[in-house]
């Protein structure tokens, strides 16, 4: 039913809808994907949460109007992008350590193989994280992730090369660790 009913948003949108019943909505629309690029990102539940909030909340104040479906999907993705970088920048997050070394409990998942892929894409920096998640989880070409991220798509292809090599190397290290 939730299925149906996202996909009839979308087409609402689509045809040039001028405005959803409510804010709720476009929260259910693009939630999901605002909180798990957030999470890809960040690899913490509460900062991921705060960047979701601070999205929908610049949402509410600027109230842009989109185009298509796929011009709303490029602001939240750009838009979620920018607020993980400032989160990084504040001083808040430079200047403070946490008071115990308590590990945070980390998401799991339905299968040991969903669970060793997030685990190992976790490991990887930043950046290669980043264009992964957007070019496998939200299905985006290499040049909509150079428009979103503004830079060149060369540079997003080799990310992405480099990015698969890593996460290759990590799965395979884990693999022969858990005597597969």
């Amino acid at each position: 039913m939730e299925q149906s009913q996202n996909q009839i948003m979308l087409q609402e949108l689509e045809a040039g809808a001028d405005a959803w019943s409510n804010d709720g909505d476009i929260i259910a629309c693009y939630g999901n994907m605002v909180y798990r690029l957030a999470y890809a990102r960040l690899q913490n539940r509460h900062d991921a949460d705060d960047i979701f909030q601070e999205v929908f909340l610049r949402y509410v104040r600027r109230a842009p109007v989109f185009d298509s479906y796929e011009h709303g999907k490029a602001w939240f993705l750009r838009t979620t992008i920018n607020c993980c970088k400032n989160l990084w920048m504040s001083a808040w997050q430079r200047k403070t350590t946490a008071l115990t070394e308590i590990e945070e409990q980390p998401v799991i998942y339905d299968t040991g193989e969903a669970q060793m892929l997030a685990e190992a894409l976790a490991e990887l920096p930043v950046k290669y994280r980043t264009v992964l998640h957007l070019y496998y989880y939200e299905g985006l070409t290499a040049e909509e992730i150079s428009r979103i991220k503004q830079i060149p798509a060369g540079t997003i292809r080799m990310q992405l090369t480099r990015g698969r090599t890593l996460l290759k190397e990590k799965l395979e290290g884990g693999a022969e660790n858990a005597g597969i």
